[in-house]
C-alpha cells in the first residue's frame, strides 16, 4: 500500500491531518537538526493566486519570525511568480541564517528555481523537479518567454542583415513592439542571469575549493564562470522549448549543479514522502497555499467548489451548518453538516453517508463530498460528525 492510499484510507478528518502533518514536519527536522519552513502553493487551483507575490512575503516573514537556528531547511512547492519576491525571500533568509537547505518534495518552478539557486543545498528526490527560469512577459494579450521574443527579433535581424531586404510578413510584428519593450524583456532575462549567478557563486559553490578529479584548487574565475553557465543554460528556452518543462535530478546534473537525493536516506526519505502526501490531502480542500512551521501555519483560501450558507468561524455554539451542494445534473441538495453530534436533519434537507457520499435527489448520483468536508473543518476548526 502507497503513503497516500494509507492515509486516505484511515478517513481522516482535516484536524487529523494537520496534526500528522506537524509530526512529520517535526520529525524531519529532527533529523535534519535543523529549523524548517514551509512554503507551498496548490498546483491544481489555477484560477487562485497560486504564484509568489508580494502578498506572500507578510505571511512568510511571520511564520520565519518562529525559527530561533541558525541553519533551517524550507520545503518549497510552487509554481514561481515574481522574481523580485523571490529575492526579498532570499536576502530574508540570509540575514537570518547562515546555512539554507531546499527541500523539493515535488515541483519549485520558475521563481522556485531561483530561490532553489541561493541555498547551499537542494534536497530532491527521482520526481522532484525544477524548472527553466527564462522571464515570462506579456505582449498583444499573450504571455511568452523573454527569451524566445529575443531570440525571434535577433533572427528577424539576421535575415534583414543576409538578404539586404525586410520580409514583408515580419512588419506587423515589428509594428507592435517598441525598443522599449525589448529592452525590458531583456533586462527581465539578466535579472534572473544575475541573481542566479551571484547566488551560486557565494552560497551553492562556496565550499566548492578542489576540482574531484584532478585534485586542483578551484579558482574564483572557475566558480563564476561555472554559474554563469548555469543560469545561462536555466534561462535558454531554445533548449528547454517550454517554461513549464520539468528539470529532473540528471538533467540537473548534466549543468553540473549538485543535487542530494534524500531518497538515499530511507528515513529522511519516508518522512518528506509521508509529508508531501499530507500536505497534498490538505490542499484538498480549499486551501491554495500554506505557508508554516511546526507550531503555527497560515493558511490561504480560494472559494469556487462548494455554495454554501456563510460557515461559522470558531463559533462553538453552532451545531451545524447547512450547504447548497450543486450535482452535475443542475440539481441543488440541501445539506445538513454535523459538528456536536449526529442529529437528525431539519425539514428540507439531508445528512451526508456515513462514506462521505450524498445521493442526488434528482438523479441518484453519488457525489463524493470529502474535499467539502474538509473545506468545513478548516475554516470552522470542528470535526464534521457522518
Amino acid at each position: 500500500m502507497g503513503i497516500y492510499w494509507e492515509y486516505i484510507d484511515k478517513k481522516m478528518s482535516f484536524d487529523d491531518i494537520t496534526k500528522e502533518r506537524k509530526r512529520m514536519l517535526e520529525k524531519i527536522s529532527s533529523i535534519r537538526g535543523r529549523d524548517i519552513i514551509v512554503y507551498t502553493a496548490d498546483f491544481s487551483k489555477g484560477r487562485a493566486p497560486i504564484s509568489l507575490s508580494y502578498d506572500d512575503l507578510v505571511p512568510f516573514y511571520d511564520q520565519l519570525s518562529n525559527l530561533n537556528n541558525n541553519k533551517v531547511d524550507i520545503i518549497l512547492e510552487t509554481p514561481g511568480g515574481s522574481g523580485e519576491v523571490a529575492e526579498d525571500i532570499v536576502k530574508t533568509l540570509r540575514n537570518k541564517f547562515e546555512d539554507i537547505a531546499v527541500i523539493i518534495p515535488g515541483w519549485a518552478k520558475s521563481a522556485g528555481t531561483i530561490i532553489s539557486m541561493a541555498c547551499d543545498d537542494i534536497l530532491m528526490d527521482s520526481t522532484s523537479a525544477l524548472g527553466p527560469i527564462d522571464a515570462q512577459i506579456s505582449w498583444q494579450g499573450k504571455t511568452f518567454s523573454a527569451d524566445a521574443l529575443i531570440k525571434g527579433f535577433e533572427k528577424i535581424k539576421s535575415e534583414v542583415d543576409e538578404k539586404q531586404r525586410l520580409n514583408q510578413a515580419y512588419i506587423p510584428i515589428l509594428q507592435g513592439i517598441s525598443p522599449g519593450e525589448l529592452e525590458s524583456a531583456q533586462n527581465s532575462l539578466d535579472f534572473a542571469i544575475d541573481l542566479v549567478t551571484d547566488w551560486l557563486v557565494t552560497y551553492k559553490f562556496k565550499d566548492w575549493n578542489i576540482h574531484s578529479k584532478t585534485g586542483e584548487e578551484v579558482r574564483d574565475e572557475e566558480k563564476i564562470a561555472r554559474a554563469q553557465e548555469i543560469a545561462a543554460e536555466l534561462c535558454n528556452n531554445e533548449k528547454w522549448k517550454t517554461h513549464g518543462r520539468s528539470l529532473r535530478i540528471n538533467d540537473l546534473e548534466e549543468l553540473k549543479l549538485k543535487i542530494t537525493n534524500y531518497e538515499e536516506q530511507e528515513e529522511l526519505n519516508d518522512a518528506i514522502k509521508r509529508y508531501n502526501a499530507l500536505m497534498r490531502m490538505t490542499f484538498d480542500s480549499n486551501i491554495y497555499k500554506m505557508i508554516e512551521t511546526i507550531n503555527s501555519q497560515i493558511y490561504r483560501f480560494f472559494n469556487e467548489n462548494i455554495n454554501s450558507a456563510p460557515i461559522p468561524q470558531k463559533n462553538d455554539s453552532h451545531e451545524h451548518i447547512f450547504v447548497d451542494l450543486k450535482c452535475k445534473c443542475g440539481y441543488t441538495n440541501k445539506i445538513q453538516v454535523n459538528f456536536k453530534s449526529k442529529q437528525q436533519p431539519e425539514k428540507g434537507y439531508k445528512l451526508i453517508n456515513d462514506d462521505g457520499t450524498v445521493e442526488c435527489e434528482n438523479c441518484s448520483n453519488q457525489m463524493d463530498v470529502t474535499r467539502m468536508i474538509r473545506e468545513i473543518e478548516s475554516q470552522t476548526k470542528k470535526k464534521v460528525i457522518l
